[in-house]
């Protein structure tokens, strides 16, 4: 079936024809090498989304959310793709490029005829600077929802050894990933695997258990679980609460009791004697015994609770990429020079090179003002084509 897209109504914004054949390897293998004869060429990576771009289809951004969307492994990475396509990113750093421009405008109206354009004052320069900065200031937050959307929540399950940290990892899985031995210091390692919670990626780190008597090789375990307890957004804190509470698993809550966790009393089928003796401070603690599919699922509710209820609004318009952070970022740097010269009462026409560096920068977000180089390394990442 061939399909005819006229400009600009395709895609690309050109005239734009589509072959569709059917799956077969062979079939889809001929008819390309029939295209190549006839004189047709192999897109480059991401070449359809950056003719797209050229043509005006996209922002620069959009356009990097073609390439997030593609890759997304989760709902709330799909979610966030969608919400940039819409453009809401870029409709935020123009505006506030806009601004930038009205400001380096007024200035050089003053110094090509200061005796008809008066010289502005200081105090509404640093008002208008510091609104435009105060709004990227907020921009630069929303780096964090792209890193959580891109990476995922890290969540450390530690406690002392033989609690049931690699029997609830499993179950949380659904999966055999993790050996698991009634001998304690069975877990000599970190284990990381991933899961989605209520859309979310979360990334699940089994670590060895943490004691303080233990040989050479073990202690080369504990040590990287203490890495990546502190590395982590959320401990999930595993103690056996059918024993008697020892100074192991006294030592572990208090230590998380000053961050995001979730606490797990296990092996209720056991026992409750270690539940029993909690501290009130662990008084929303679980009493669970990972063997049971109920059980398992009360864990993974107490996790989404503390990873957030759906999370952050992930459709609002929030830097997704390390590139649209240096540039928001190289932008603030700019107006903290732009700032500090009218404090200090220096003349105001020293500020015009800082306000033109910072539009560019965040004319380098948009794409409204970039290299070949950037649009280069941005469209690398893409699949062929797209």
């Amino acid at each position: 079936m061939a399909l005819w897209f006229e400009a600009p109504h395709s895609y690309t914004g050109e005239d734009v024809l589509e072959l569709h054949v059917h799956g077969s390897p062979v079939v889809a293998r001929e008819t390309l090498g029939a295209l190549l004869a006839a004189g047709a060429r192999l897109a480059t990576p991401g070449e359809f989304t950056r003719r797209a771009f050229l043509n005006g289809k996209l922002d620069l951004s959009a356009a990097e959310a073609v390439a997030d969307l593609v890759d997304a492994e989760s709902k709330s990475a799909a979610r966030a793709a969608r919400g940039r396509l819409a453009g809401g990113l870029f409709a935020i750093v123009r505006a506030q490029r806009a601004a930038l421009d009205e400001i380096a405008t007024e200035l050089s109206g003053t110094l090509d005829f200061p005796d008809e354009v008066p010289e502005p004052s200081r105090g509404g320069l640093r008002e208008q600077i510091v609104a435009v900065d105060s709004r990227l200031s907020e921009l630069a937050r929303s780096w964090e929802v792209g890193r959580l959307v891109r990476e995922g929540v890290s969540v450390a399950i530690v406690g002392p050894p033989n609690a049931g940290k690699s029997s609830l990892l499993n179950a949380l899985l659904h999966d055999e990933r993790a050996l698991v031995s009634e001998i304690a210091g069975t877990t000599r390692d970190t284990i990381e695997e991933s899961l989605a919670l209520d859309g979310i990626r979360v990334r699940l780190i089994d670590t060895a258990g943490i004691r303080a008597h233990a040989d050479r090789l073990e202690a080369a375990g504990i040590a990287r679980s203490e890495q990546a307890l502190e590395g982590a957004r959320i401990a999930l804190v595993v103690v056996d609460g059918s024993a008697p509470l020892d100074s192991a698993s006294r030592e572990i809550l208090a230590r998380t009791r000053d961050r995001a966790r979730v606490v797990i009393f296990n092996k209720c089928d056991l026992g409750e004697r270690g539940f029993r003796e909690r501290d009130a401070r662990e008084a929303d603690a679980l009493l669970v015994s990972v063997l049971q599919p109920g059980d398992v699922e009360r864990v993974a509710e107490a996790l989404e609770a503390a990873i957030g209820a759906g999370g952050p609004d992930l459709e609002r318009p929030h830097l997704a990429t390390a590139r649209q952070a240096d540039c928001v970022l190289a932008a603030r740097r700019a107006l903290a020079r732009a700032l500090q010269t009218l404090e200090f009462g220096d003349p105001i026409d020293l500020i015009a090179p800082d306000l033109v560096e910072a539009s560019a920068a965040l004319g380098e977000l948009s794409g409204d003002a970039v290299t070949e180089e950037i649009l280069d390394a941005v469209f690398a990442r893409f699949c062929i084509g797209k």
